[in-house]
């Protein structure tokens, strides 16, 4: 009889395990290299990370260093999972290096280096054509050849890979950058929009509704795919507001930074968020995190680093020849479009923004149209 029981119940079993593989929760935080490698500074984000229920770090790979490894491995010993940030092309490719195989190459030494030590996940970033780049249907075609040959790259050695993508295209395909999320759905794991209402155009109508900016994004790229995106999805969100950093108060960032997880806690089809200081600067997200009920992440084993070293020149000490990593912010209109106070860029008409659509744009395809 009891037999009979268990093989009733298995598929119930198996089913109940798949629901909570499809709806694990993700709460984490940006950082680069060069923090990752301070000790004292890694320690007490791993102290707070430890304290206000924070699972994830997505954490720059910029250059080989001998400190890489081990401060990868302290996290990791702390139960935190490590998604590695890669910087494919600084402030997205042109025409020569989105061309080059021999360029995606030397990111990929990056990659193989931080999976060896034990990535749970790679994160790439700036995939993308330049945002000054022309509009053309062709750049997403592009960038989609490149994100299949990272992907079989990186999933042959066990490891998922994801991809960050402006805002704006939760909602539409970006011409100029060369983004399109439906295309490129069968050949990602994860697609992290950036959905940070002080990046959306024109600010001052979406950074003072946090909560809908970022919900409203959310589903609409979920609504893409029927609610069932084929690909965990997991926003990036603003410790702060850039425009007003110095105007705003504690208090105020803290209530900005709750709205922004709420918006994402009650969209539908996503894994959760990942918040983005360019300094690594988060106390104001602890407060916030000790003082609400938020939406718990779930913790698993996460992978061991390789005893087997991939074929990468790890001993290398000088870094790759590449830029340094652009902060996020980076991605925005410059200064001489970003307003000194909140009423600035209302005064300046957008001419060639076409009147048909209502969509939220990003600052820096704004920058495109207008200039």
């Amino acid at each position: 009889m009891w037999k009979v029981k268990i093989k009733t119940l298995l598929p119930i079993l198996v089913m109940l395990g798949s629901i909570s593989s499809a709806h694990a929760w993700d709460k984490g935080i940006y950082l680069t290299q060069y923090m990752l490698e301070k000790p004292d500074k890694l320690n007490y984000l791993i102290r707070e990370a430890k304290a206000t229920g924070l699972n994830t770090f997505v954490i720059d790979h910029e250059y080989m260093s001998s400190h890489y490894a081990p401060a990868i491995a302290k996290v990791k010993a702390a139960g935190i999972k490590v998604v590695t940030r890669v910087v494919i092309f600084d402030n997205g490719g042109n025409a020569k290096e989105i061309k080059s195989q021999d360029y995606w190459e030397q990111r990929y030494k990056l990659i193989a280096d931080a999976i060896k030590n034990g990535s749970d996940a790679v994160q790439l970033d700036y995939i993308r054509y330049s945002s000054k780049a022309p509009a053309n249907p062709q750049h997403a075609k592009d960038v989609y050849q490149i994100i299949k040959w990272y992907k079989a790259k990186i999933n042959a050695l066990n490891t998922p890979m994801e991809i960050d993508i402006f805002g704006e295209v939760s909602y539409h395909p970006s011409l100029h950058i060369g983004q399109d999320l439906t295309m490129f759905a069968d050949s990602v794991d994860g697609m992290n929009p950036m959905v940070y209402p002080s990046h959306f155009w024109p600010h001052q109508k979406y950074d003072v509704v946090p909560y809908k900016t970022i919900n409203d994004s959310l589903n609409a790229l979920v609504g893409h795919f029927n609610g069932k995106p084929p690909f965990k999805v997991h926003a990036f969100i603003e410790a702060a507001n850039f425009h007003y950093v110095k105007k705003t108060s504690n208090a105020e960032k803290q209530k900005y930074l709750l709205q922004e997880i709420r918006g994402v806690e009650n969209a539908k089809g996503v894994s959760g968020w990942y918040v983005w200081s360019a300094n690594n600067v988060y106390e104001n997200l602890f407060q916030v995190l000790k003082n609400n009920k938020i939406k718990s992440a779930d913790f698993t084993e996460t992978k061991t680093a390789e005893a087997k070293p991939i074929e990468t020149k790890t001993t290398e000490k000088k870094p790759i020849d590449t830029k340094s990593t652009p902060a996020k912010t980076a991605e925005i209109a410059p200064a001489k479009i970003q307003p000194t106070d909140t009423k600035t860029a209302e005064t300046k008409p957008i001419e060639t923004k076409p009147a048909a659509t209502t969509l939220p744009y990003h600052a820096m395809e704004i920058f495109n149209l207008i200039f």
